[in-house]
């Protein structure tokens, strides 16, 4: 948490007043004021690092066997 506020604070103007930013910063004042959960301020946290890393589809991934089971009674 200690870390993660020094980070923050360390932050240009421009990064500082991003909506990102403020909700994580927002988590972090919450954990540390009120003990709410920790998990909340390390999503925040996360997606504020992450925010331009665009997540795309693989479709090269492994086809799912889904739906291509049979029944004992269909063969």
């Amino acid at each position: 948490m200690k870390d993660a506020a020094s980070y923050v604070m360390e932050l240009p103007k421009a990064e500082h007043s991003a909506p990102e930013w403020q909700a994580a910063m927002e988590a972090l004042i919450l954990v540390a004021e009120r003990g709410g959960p920790t998990m909340l301020a390390r999503i925040g946290v996360m997606r504020a690092l992450n925010r331009h890393v665009e997540r795309v589809f693989n479709t090269d991934c492994k086809a799912h066997h889904w739906g291509k089971r049979k029944l004992k009674r269909d063969q």
